[in-house]
């Protein structure tokens, strides 16, 4: 099997334990993790706490530093994402987007300005708004985008003039482990440590003195419990949490021209995505025939593992995941819904595969419609009139993104303020870009990522007020 380590310091830590890493397209271990101790990671915040000094000054080298990274990632690009899809289960050309995407937005962050703001400036005095880095950021990643949500976090608080311990999903620690190797010969050392281990070391980083900030991706529930400990030390946090995004068709579209596009903005990733559509919103004369054109689509991709050509759908990431997509399911059956597409496991395989999966004839209230999915399984539902699509479409805690479907798209651009949600998107779903903020509304989060939005959620202002 082969061997990771932490990086702390600059340097390759080994661990007295490890913990498995399952390749979901087989069900069994592939590789060795190592398993932070408390003590490691005392070391890793200590060398946080310790290059921050240095580290905060120089905003030009600091750009530098990123747009090295950018060419150590794409160089290392091929290796990271056959990881990426041995240990997540993506295809590999999505698994080599993913990497190469981090290198964008390397590039992109080290191209923002931190701004200084000018209030006053006369004989008697001047007065500026600066931005201050905050100190040590505790960065929790997810398993579904490793790898680039990492670099959502570390690119923008590197050049804010932060330090980062970023702890990976102990599901998918290994292509993020890799990523602190390829970046220890180019970030100084101290400024990027990479720890792995369970959850209890995720509750160790949100509750250290060290940490300032605390950026944590992930499920609604484990937020909740960052943000309760961030909250003794008033640690600043953003949380970027679930979604349940809806779709909405209007009455004017061809449902053969726009099913492709609701498809892959559902099911991209195996349906592993915080912002995917969960449910469409049909409206009754387009309800079957847009729902066939759906269930076409389900049929003819192509399931299996990452690594085999040709393949369009991986497996879902872990046994939990997997159960709890089937469980709805079953459920979605049970209330009444008609499959379509789908509806159970691959026969004949040890994988954590699931067909993809559209069900006809649900109502709001059932699980599939109100609960978060996250996996190859989508509801159709039927509506009378576009109020009552989104008053149901907004009948939720979450608050993620949902997108609105129309021929005239400033139609759909003209309901996008009644939509309750961080991001609306029309004749298009999952367009995130660098230079966008992308956080939710509601349950779905705190604060945002990207643009100069994210960059300045890693620094505190600071008011420079001189007396002449």
């Amino acid at each position: 099997m082969a061997s990771f380590s932490l990086t702390v310091d600059g340097k390759s830590l080994r661990t007295e334990r490890t913990f498995p890493v399952i390749d979901p397209a087989t069900g069994r271990p592939f590789a060795e993790a190592p398993d932070a101790s408390r003590e490691q990671l005392d070391g890793a915040m200590a060398a946080a706490e310790a290059a921050f000094r240095g580290w905060r000054r120089g905003e030009a080298r600091r750009r530098q530093v990123l747009l090295a990274c950018a060419d150590a990632v794409q160089a290392r690009a091929g290796e990271l994402a056959r990881t990426l899809t041995q240990e997540q289960g993506k295809p590999l050309a999505r698994a080599t987007e993913e990497i190469l995407g981090c290198a964008v937005w390397l590039r992109y962050t080290a191209s923002l300005e931190i701004p200084v703001e000018v209030v006053r400036d006369d004989p008697q005095g001047r007065v500026e708004v600066r931005r201050r880095p905050l100190g040590v950021v505790g960065a929790i990643t997810p398993w579904n985008y490793p790898v680039l949500l990492a670099v959502w976090k570390i690119a923008p608080a590197l050049l804010a003039g932060n330090t980062v311990v970023l702890k990976p999903s102990p599901f998918t620690p290994l292509a993020t482990l890799q990523l602190g190797e390829v970046l220890r010969d180019v970030v100084p050392p101290g400024v990027l440590n990479v720890v792995s281990g369970g959850d209890q070391l995720g509750a160790w980083i949100t509750s250290h003195p060290a940490v300032r900030k605390v950026s944590f991706t992930g499920s609604v529930a484990t937020g909740k419990k960052v943000a309760a400990a961030a909250a003794p030390d008033l640690k600043r946090v953003t949380l970027e949490l679930g979604g349940n995004d809806a779709a909405i068709v209007l009455d004017d579209v061809d449902p053969k021209a726009i099913a492709p596009k609701l498809f892959w903005g559902a099911f991209a990733n195996s349906g592993q995505v915080c912002s995917a559509i969960k449910r469409v919103y049909v409206p009754e004369p387009l309800y079957e025939p847009l729902a066939a054109e759906l269930a076409a689509l389900a049929r003819a991709a192509k399931v299996g593992p990452g690594l085999e050509e040709g393949v369009e759908l991986g497996p879902v990431n872990n046994r939990p995941q997997f159960e709890r997509v089937r469980e709805l399911v079953e459920d979605a059956k049970a209330q009444g819904g008609r499959i379509l597409a789908g509806g159970a496991p691959v026969q004949g395989t040890s994988g954590y595969f699931f067909q993809p999966t559209v069900v006809a004839d649900l109502e709001d209230g059932t699980r599939l419609v109100d609960e978060e999915q996250f996996g190859p399984a989508l509801p159709i539902l039927r509506y009378r009139d576009v109020e009552d699509a989104i008053a149901r479409a907004n009948a939720t805690h979450f608050g993620l993104s949902g997108s609105i479907w129309s021929a005239r798209p400033e139609r759909a651009a003209e309901l996008a303020p009644e939509m309750e949600c961080g991001t609306v998107w029309i004749n298009q779903h999952l367009a995130i870009l660098p230079n966008a903020p992308f956080g939710g509304a509601k349950w779905s989060g705190i604060g945002v990522e990207n643009g100069p939005w994210g960059l300045l959620g890693f620094t505190e202002l600071q008011v420079v007020n001189v007396a002449r």
